[in-house]
């Protein structure tokens, strides 16, 4: 019926319109691959590939086709379309058909530009650092993991860990943002003259990892490992300054030192940490010894876990001393680790290894803790007006976080202005976080600063002008035979007079001897010092109550049973508080 056929012809011309409209693209070839059918979407897809950088996909996209139809596949492609500077990936799907008794190919494409972009950005944050572009952590996992399961004669590689010298002290002393910089200039030389088939990786912070395939033997790694580090002397030039950088190396070989990536890697970490112990910037090759030690360390680390959880630790505390009137000035507190055997173990065993885990915050807290439990004992035994003195780390102190809650906890004492907290010159390299952040915190409430081990370390005479402390201590490395060495004399006058130009009160830290004492009270203005010619530190436990606190039993505290390995001074006639 004519109703019918005008239904009929609206419908399709209704359908082909559709079809025109569709945001995909959409084409149909015949079986010679000319197109009977180009909607909107396609023909502008077909456009941007005639105009193509490379306009012979027009072609090798009308081979694909007619060989389709001939076999009957259907394929489903990605194809990029370059244009100048733009770029369009589409997804098409091909589908050959059979429709009265014509061979057509049916083809569908959408446009997947920006799912790409974003699977592209994935794979670049997941596979290579943001900052460096360097392959990460994984990438050189897998390369070293495809090499070890390769069928085939034993192949010999070397993995190096690399770890930049000093880079906190760059990073706090001129700026993350120049810290970034260095990062970016120092993987460049790191990755000059590496092969194709070798790898630097950027695994984390100042980390990397570089993997060096195939080697012929540790002479030819040691060789190109010095060549490396010698184009490492050269300074940067960062935004106008000039920073020297270096890198401790730990190297470990395939198959010699491990046969899996978690082996080789922490085999090579050990090795690099055996350089940064023997004073950094240098190179290691793994050995069984390094093992040994590293299970040695492991060990120490879960029993100073273990003593936290356990509270082993306790405090001792050595008197700072006038050693003109002998009177008590004021106090460190100390604090030392007892072994499963009830042995005193120094510091120096653990608060090293404290500061790294993280764990020298409880320890400080223990601290004062025992301070303000024991506080009648300490006023009894040294007086009520003697400075308290507490160490903080470094770290600690350009720690908000830590330092905050710690200056209310000192203010909570009730007492605060008898404290004072004692720092090392690294805390004040990072000015804005301790000097401009912390200080005016502990300035409010009372609490002194102390410069400890002066004379060490990052030490400058010019620095001390910029640094606002109340109190500062000579290490005894400058004191130890003071009277015999005339180049420390003139070091310890100088400190002396910008200390007392500053207003800052000198202690000497270390005095062991008489000859040593006599030379400070002959030859300099010094007032205070700290050592075992005055007393050993003294624990807790030793503080009697029940002892007459008459001047002679006071006089007494020099001579209290040493409980610590060194061997103990003492004199007559004590000090007074």
């Amino acid at each position: 019926m004519p109703g019918n056929e005008s239904n009929s012809s609206n419908e399709l011309l209704i359908l082909r319109d559709l079809l025109r409209l569709l945001p995909s693209g959409l084409t149909v070839q015949d079986e010679h691959g000319e197109f009977i059918f180009v909607n909107d979407a396609a023909a502008v897809q077909l456009r941007l590939a005639a105009n193509a950088t490379q306009p012979t996909q027009v072609d090798d996209r009308h081979e694909t086709c007619l060989e389709l139809l001939r076999s009957g596949r259907e394929v489903v492609l990605e194809e990029a379309l370059t244009y100048g500077p733009a770029k369009r990936v589409f997804l098409t799907s091909h589908r050959p058909v059979q429709i009265a008794g014509r061979s057509l190919l049916i083809s569908s494409s959408a446009d997947i530009t920006e799912q790409k972009a974003f699977e592209d950005q994935l794979f670049r944050s997941a596979y290579y650092d943001e900052l460096t572009g360097l392959p990460t952590r994984r990438v050189i996992e897998h390369r070293v993991n495809s090499l070890i399961g390769r069928d085939g004669p034993e192949r010999h590689f070397a993995l190096a860990f690399l770890d930049v010298d000093n880079f906190k002290h760059i990073n706090d002393y001129y700026g993350h943002a120049i810290g970034d910089a260095l990062l970016v200039e120092l993987s460049k030389r790191l990755g000059l003259a590496l092969r194709e088939t070798d790898i630097l990786s950027r695994i984390s912070g100042d980390e990397f990892l570089l993997l060096l395939n195939p080697i012929s033997g540790d002479h030819e790694v040691a060789e190109f490992i010095h060549v490396m580090q010698e184009r490492l002397k050269a300074p940067f030039f960062i935004e106008q300054s000039e920073i020297f950088a270096s890198t401790s190396i730990g190297v470990s070989l395939y198959p010699q030192h491990g046969r899996s990536y978690e082996a080789l890697r922490q085999n090579a970490d050990i090795a690099m940490y055996r350089v940064k112990n023997n004073g950094k910037g240098s190179t290691a090759f793994f050995d069984a010894s390094m093992e040994r030690e590293a299970l040695a360390r492991m060990k120490i680390e879960q029993s100073l876990r273990l003593a936290i959880l356990e509270k082993r630790f306790c405090c001792a505390f050595q008197a700072k001393v006038d050693i003109r009137t002998q009177e008590v000035k004021g106090i460190e507190a100390l604090v030392r680790l007892r072994d499963d055997e009830g042995v005193i173990q120094a510091p120096g065993t653990f608060i090293n290894l404290a500061v790294e885990l993280g764990l020298i915050d409880e320890l400080t807290r223990l601290v004062l803790t025992e301070i303000v439990k024991s506080i009648d004992l300490i006023n009894d035994t040294f007086g009520a007006d003697a400075t308290i003195s507490i160490n903080v780390a470094a770290k600690q102190a350009a720690n908000p976080e830590f330092m905050r809650p710690f200056a209310r906890a000192l203010e909570d004492t009730g007492f605060p202005k008898r404290f004072m907290i004692e720092v090392t010159e690294d805390a004040f390299i990072t000015k804005s976080q301790f000097q401009d952040e912390i200080l005016p915190i502990l300035r409010k409430i009372g609490v002194g600063i102390s410069i400890d081990d002066f004379g060490i370390g990052y030490s400058s005479l010019s620095a001390l002008a910029d640094i606002t402390a109340d109190e500062i201590k000579i290490d005894r490395s400058f004191i130890t035979d003071i009277h015999k060495r005339p180049r420390s004399q003139g070091i310890l006058r100088a400190i002396e007079s910008l200390s007392e130009a500053l207003g800052m009160t000198v202690i000497a830290e270390g005095i062991e001897s008489f000859e040593e004492l006599a030379y400070l009270q002959a030859a300099t203005k010094i007032r205070y010092a700290q050592g075992f010619y005055f007393a050993k530190p003294i624990f807790l436990e030793d503080l009697r109550p029940a002892i007459p606190l008459a001047s002679e039993a006071r006089a007494s505290i020099a001579a209290r049973p040493a409980l610590e390995s060194r061997t103990a001074y003492s004199r007559g006639d004590g000090y007074r508080r």
